[in-house]
């Protein structure tokens, strides 16, 4: 199926040229009928010769319904421009033009209605105005046709055209996350509630879960049923004209410029950096205007730096991304101001003075089409789905930017990541040149120091800076083995425990060789003492040498067996034999007896 918006001045004939191509009446209320005047979006479809499905969204043309009109154009990708043959160009046609031009809309097709009351001549002249007009906009080399709905003169080379057009239009996107704007919300009974939109991208099914994004609610919905054109789908692929029986939201909780979208798919924003695509300048713009995106019209603060570029604050989040077209619109006056394209839809908070200018310059210098590597570098470290969801991801691979690296699911702007290793190793030196005898800076204070986005960056961090974690610390590889003051006693305790493995050394030793915990602790993690329970200190190597001595024994032996064997005290013993129990080298039987396990 493909989507057509009609466009164009009030009374121009556009309810009449949609009833006579598809059979069906657009206009749905009342007093639209009453009055010949269509206020509200209408809805019709019809096959065209080459067999394609063609939904129309009838749009209103009188300026008072201008909010109405954006609604419906704004999600459509084809629109039928038209200008009635006998009254010309008229001021509606401007503002439907702008908005055309506004929301970036390249295929269409020019319709001349009402051609049977006007001559050869006044058709020539309305439709060389009009494309004057149109010469701005992606319509201006539109196919024209000439109509009168009444009596079908022109209707088959109108259903020609349309044809031709949308054979032009690329395809649209079958996979991937959906995003669609509601534009009409009702009950019906038995069903319930039923919402209505244009799906651009994406396929819908039945059972499908969507996150519905409303004025001031974020919830979870189901889709019950699916139709499209009056049936029952059980699957629907863009572009198309959709309508889903919603279960979980009642009637009263949805309305149009809803939008419902993918679950974790799409960031939301309330701020955004935009360019000037058409229209007035950024600095002859009122402050509070009213933003058109999708069929959403929300209130807004605009911001300028300069002519084209501004900060746009919305007075609700949406989901918006990269290269998203808006169209500004003056409440007050109920004309378009013009288009923008947004550059940033993550902008950073201005919290200090000369921020405002520093992110104007990084807007002024974005592309388009979407600047990565500066997106990375303003936010330092930025997860991947992070920049998926803002559309700036499209395939690019990071090895092709020399400064973003890749760690873990994180891209973190080179400078950033070299600054985080700099500064913690200077902080880890710093440390171990003050107090030799620390264990190493705590994970908990890297990270604190660092202020990193994820715990998980920090071993990246630690190896980049060519330093080692152990035991919750961080250090200088090759550091442990500096005792500092502490060296010369623990080379005493060393040379005894040498001669005599098993004969650890007094408390009253250790203070007068001035080795509290720390140093004792300090020579422990280079490793060259060993500490069991009760103040004991031997030799690293002292459990194997003691395994040697307890294998000779008859199994199974006592602790005083063992004491004799090891030729030292119960001090030492006991917490030796303790510490082989928990190393698994010996096993305890009784209260009195123990063996080797071999």
């Amino acid at each position: 199926m493909h989507v057509i918006a009609t466009a164009g001045h009030v009374d121009s004939g556009k309810s009449t040229l949609v009833r006579a191509l598809t059979g069906m009446e657009p206009d749905r209320w009342e007093e639209e009928r009453r009055r010949g005047l269509t206020i509200d979006l209408g809805y019709a479809w019809t096959p065209l010769p080459s067999g394609r499905d063609v939904a129309f969204v009838d749009v209103p043309g009188h300026e008072r319904f201008l909010g109405n009109m954006l609604a419906g154009i704004g999600p459509a990708p084809v629109v039928c421009f038209v200008v009635a043959a006998d009254e010309g160009w008229q001021a509606q046609s401007g503002d439907h033009r702008d908005a055309v031009l506004a929301l970036g809309i390249e295929h269409g097709v020019i319709v001349l209605s009402r051609s049977d009351r006007a001559s050869e001549q006044r058709r020539a002249e309305v439709l060389a105005r009009t494309r004057a007009e149109l010469a701005g906009t992606g319509l201006r080399d539109a196919p024209a046709v000439a109509v009168a709905a009444i009596d079908g003169t022109g209707l088959d080379e109108l259903r020609a055209a349309l044809d031709d057009v949308l054979a032009r239009v690329p395809a649209p996107t079958l996979t991937g996350r959906v995003r669609l704007w509601v534009d009409r919300s009702f009950t019906i009974t038995g069903s319930g509630t039923v919402v209505t939109g244009t799906l651009a991208a994406g396929t819908l099914a039945r059972g499908d879960r969507l996150m519905l994004l409303g004025d001031a609610t974020a919830r979870p919905v189901t889709i019950r049923g699916l139709q499209s054109c009056d049936t029952a789908r059980t699957s629907v692929e863009p572009v198309s004209r959709v309508a889903l029986n919603l279960r979980d939201v009642g009637p009263a909780e949805i309305h149009r410029g809803d939008v419902l979208v993918t679950p974790d798919a799409w960031p939301t924003t309330a701020v955004v950096g935009i360019q000037r695509a058409s229209g007035l300048e950024y600095t002859e713009v009122p402050e509070n205007i009213m933003v058109h995106v999708g069929s959403a019209a929300v209130p807004a603060r605009l911001r300028p730096f300069g002519a084209d570029l501004a900060r746009l604050v919305l007075d609700r989040a949406l989901p918006l991304v990269l290269g998203d077209r808006l169209v500004l619109r003056d409440p007050g006056r109920h004309s378009v101001l013009g288009g923008a394209r947004i550059l940033d839809a993550d902008p950073p908070a201005l919290e200090r003075r000369g921020d405002g200018a520093k992110w104007a310059r990084r807007l002024a210098a974005m592309d388009p089409a979407g600047d990565l590597p500066g997106a990375v570098a303003a936010r330092g470290a930025v997860r991947e789905d992070h920049l998926r969801r803002l559309g700036l991801l499209t395939g690019q691979d990071p090895a092709g930017f020399d400064d973003i690296y890749v760690v873990g699911d994180w891209w973190v702007h080179a400078p950033v990541l070299e600054a985080w290793q700099q500064r913690l190793r200077a902080a880890v030196e710093d440390l171990q040149q003050r107090d030799p005898l620390a264990p190493g800076l705590s994970m908990g204070a890297a990270a604190g120091l660092l202020n990193l986005p994820d715990e998980r960056l920090l071993p990246h961090v630690i190896e980049g800076a060519t330093l080692e974690a152990d035991a919750g610390h961080i250090r200088v590889p090759g550091s442990r083995d500096d005792l500092g003051a502490a060296e010369t006693a623990v080379a005493e305790i060393e040379r005894r425990l040498t001669a005599d493995p098993f004969h650890a050394p007094e408390a009253d030793d250790l203070a007068r060789l001035r080795l509290g915990n720390r140093e004792l602790a300090a020579a422990e993690r280079a490793g060259r003492l060993l500490r069991l329970r009760d103040g004991v200190v031997l030799l690293p190597a002292a459990p194997a040498f003691a395994m040697r001595a307890l294998a000779r024994l008859d199994q199974p032996f006592t602790t005083s067996q063992a004491r004799q064997a090891l030729d030292t005290t119960r001090r030492v013993a006991i917490p030796l034999l303790e510490h082989l129990d928990s190393r698994g080298w010996t096993r305890r039987l009784d209260a009195g007896h123990r063996t080797v396990v071999r």
